[in-house]
């Protein structure tokens, strides 16, 4: 863990400092803002998927809610600061509620796929079919189909005139990613990451070493929702606008793949496939000859036959056989040229 402060954080906060300065000089920082949301999100999923074997088909859900946790409060309270406390805090207590649920249940991984599915495919539904003006949260109308528009952006705390937006909206967004890939990496480093990652690998032994196995998938699951929640609120604030699209079943396959193509197991590797992802889809969205469904489909497919691992360890294994053999041939030649000496004498 000493290691972990001392050579791991520093080198994070380099190499993240770095693409913040230089990723803007490439491309605008609006898309760029959703690129690092939708890295979150697939973070998000590569928490409790790739570490803790938790196969969850609706994320999507906890990502829909922060959106509305946040839109409902902040049109209630006027300011930004507590709804985007909100927007973290209650998907993760409906996520430990369900976890509960599902864990102490001891339902299997496939059971655990179709409930999550299901649950985010209700909530789509009932969102959907909340158009009435009987629909209604304080002052805010959930709107049906139409979502939740014309609510109070992020703001400075307590000065609710003052709204963070356009390059200062991306800068925020970027520390904030970068603090929760730094306090998930030290969680994961701690007892209880490597107790979940043994959980991963073999439930039934470490429940017969002593531990609640149930206890601590659920809060797995509940800190995954917390970080769904957060890029939810976050993406409420980027567009403005809340929509029962972000509940959808399309949405929820997509943050699957993301996770699949960057690298499951990894954690960076799901972020750069959500951020990788939804640019190709971002630069392909203005032309109609190519379906973004049908390339990602195709893109899936690619990856789950030749590189089943997925991209970020695919270039690590690369690197390590490059770079690794690179050190080690002068060493072998040196001690050839000096066996061949020897003999040769």
């Amino acid at each position: 863990m000493a290691s972990f402060w001392a050579k791991e954080v520093p080198a994070t906060i380099i190499v993240a400092a770095l693409l913040i300065w230089i990723m803007p000089m490439m491309i605008g920082t609006y898309t760029l803002t959703v690129l690092l949301i939708y890295g979150m999100l697939g973070f998000s999923l590569g928490l409790i998927w790739g570490f803790g074997g938790i196969l969850c088909f609706g994320q999507a859900a906890f990502f829909g809610l922060g959106a509305y946790t946040y839109a409902i409060a902040a049109i209630n309270i006027g300011d930004s600061t507590i709804p985007m406390l909100l927007a973290v805090l209650v998907p993760a207590a409906f996520a430990a509620l369900l976890g509960a649920m599902m864990f102490y249940g001891r339902l299997t991984d496939v059971y655990l796929g179709v409930i999550t599915l299901v649950v985010t495919l209700i909530l789509f539904k009932f969102i959907s079919s909340t158009a009435g003006p009987e629909y209604v949260i304080g002052k805010a109308r959930l709107g049906g189909f139409n979502g939740i528009p014309g609510f109070q952006t992020l703001n400075v705390p307590g000065r609710p005139n003052d709204y963070i937006y356009g390059d200062p909206y991306f800068y925020f967004c970027a520390v904030l990613l970068l603090i929760v890939y730094l306090l998930v990496s030290w969680l994961l480093k701690s007892s209880f990451g490597r107790v979940a990652v043994g959980i991963r690998e073999n439930e039934v032994r470490v429940a017969l070493m002593g531990y609640d196995v149930s206890a601590r998938k659920t809060v797995l699951f509940a800190i995954g929702a917390a970080i769904a929640g957060l890029a939810g609120g976050l993406f409420a604030n980027w567009g403005e606008i809340v929509t029962p699209n972000l509940f959808s079943l399309g949405q929820s396959a997509e943050i699957i793949i993301w996770c699949i193509v960057g690298g499951l197991g990894t954690r960076i590797g799901p972020i750069v496939g959500a951020a990788g992802l939804a640019y190709l889809k971002f630069l392909l969205g203005q032309q109609s000859m190519i379906d973004n469904t049908l390339l990602t489909g195709i893109i899936l497919v690619l990856f789950v036959l030749f590189l089943p691992k997925g991209l970020v360890p695919a270039i690590a294994s690369l690197w390590r056989i490059s770079f690794g053999q690179r050190r080690q041939l002068p060493r072998h030649g040196a001690r050839r040229i000096r066996s061949g000496g020897a003999r040769h004498g």
